[in-house]
């Protein structure tokens, strides 16, 4: 197979038995192998991107419902996930949330905030991936598309074969993100070569994914698919508070989702569906309260079928006094066993990865192999629902790019 090369001038085919030479070699044309190649070409560095999809960024395409929410104005070290909580500190530091808000302005872009910092594209994502293009047009990169990788090598620097092509460069950045979303082209590919080369990988799991109910709250709760309420909702010792949405086959929305990322079967996940609010605890005063006065409360508080729903499932014994105080511990914390999660498929990211132990913070360099480089959705550093993993796909690709 051939290997399109995307340049200013469109699409052109790599000849037969080629072999390029390059300063450094990026596999994988997602968020952060492209900015680490628009940092790496901005010093002068001769860079060419390998990517297998037939267009760069079609991850990226599909984010934020397809406005791309390229990154979050309150982003932290504190939102992501990883072995080494302090790892990803450097490069969030040195690239930050008004970094790419810049490149965004200055590519004329009009974007917005949504909830919780969240910025948006105001029309498309493919905005965000001609950007990024344009940008490494103007840094001199070179994109080949279609590459069919079949050997990664290393002696005197890093050999690819890439169908009749080789291609040979000093530095390999590896940027082809983790297993989500397969459907997407996502592969085992940074973990292989991680692998290849001995470093170690931190358990992979999916993120940021819809949970699956167990069969007997399924079929309690199955016929609830499509309401929402907002709820606190905790898994292993961390605590979202966001909308939560029941679907067939379990529950999904914003909490959920952040919660999975922190999950861990056969664990528990514990649900506050009327947060910071006494729902029940003022009837204690009413000598006349009941269930038609119990139920009328409820339904102020949650969407009238989860609420008459809830009641029918939790109908304490008698309107004591006892019974109301328990009933409001159940609405505060109810206990939810999963039956697992959605899988890769539904996956927005993969927890887990390259183990931050192997790599530089400042750089993304392997400890093991000079030259040899990982970022983004790769390592072992995920983040929180909303623009953070974009962030530190920037911030890690720019920590590789200005290192190579």
């Amino acid at each position: 197979m051939l290997v399109a090369e995307k340049t200013a001038a469109g699409d052109k085919m790599a000849t037969e038995s080629t072999i390029e030479s390059f300063d450094a070699l990026v596999i994988g044309a997602g968020a952060a192998g492209l900015m680490c190649a628009i940092e790496a070409g901005k010093r002068g560095r001769r860079v060419a991107v390998l990517e297998h999809a037939e267009r760069a960024g079609k991850k990226i395409l599909i984010s934020g419902g397809g406005r791309c929410n390229f990154t979050n104005i309150y982003c932290q070290p504190e939102n992501f996930i990883s072995e080494n909580p302090h790892f990803a500190k450097s490069a969030l530091a040195r690239y930050t949330p008004q970094d790419i808000v810049a490149m965004v302005e200055r590519h004329g872009i009009a974007y917005h905030e949504k909830t919780l910092g969240q910025l948006f594209c105001d029309r498309s994502s493919n905005q965000i991936t001609g950007m990024l293009e344009a940008e490494c047009r103007a840094a001199g990169v070179k994109i080949f598309l279609s590459a069919r990788i079949s050997e990664v090598g290393h002696a005197d620097g890093f050999v690819i074969a890439a169908g009749p092509a080789e291609f040979r460069a000093p530095a390999l950045v590896i940027a082809t993100g983790g297993l989500s979303i397969p459907k997407m082209g996502a592969t085992s590919f940074g973990y292989d070569i991680a692998r290849q080369f001995g470093l170690k990988i931190c358990k992979t799991k999916p993120g940021l994914v819809p949970l699956l109910l167990n069969a007997k709250d399924r079929s309690n709760y199955g016929d609830l698919a499509g309401i929402s309420a907002e709820v606190n909702a905790t898994a292993n010792g961390a605590t979202f508070r966001e909308s939560m949405l029941f679907t067939h086959r379990g529950l999904s929305g914003p909490a959920i989702l952040q919660a999975s990322s922190f999950w861990n079967s056969p664990e528990p996940i514990h649900i506050d569906l009327a947060p910071e609010r006494n729902v029940f605890l003022p009837l204690c005063e009413d000598p006349a309260r009941g269930a038609a006065q119990v139920r009328s409360t409820l339904h102020e508080v949650l969407p009238k079928r989860l609420a008459t729903k809830w009641l029918e499932l939790h109908q304490p014994v008698s309107w004591s006094n006892a019974a109301l105080e328990e009933l409001e511990r159940e609405l505060h914390n109810w206990t939810v066993l999963p039956a697992g999660t959605e899988g890769y498929d539904k996956a927005e990211v993969t927890t887990g990865g390259v183990n931050t132990d192997e790599l530089s913070s400042k750089t993304m360099e392997s400890k093991r192999l000079k030259g040899l480089f990982f970022v983004g959705e790769v390592v072992d550093v995920t983040g929180h629902l909303g623009g953070f993993n974009f962030q530190w796909a920037w911030a890690s690709g720019a920590a590789a790019g200005r290192a190579l």
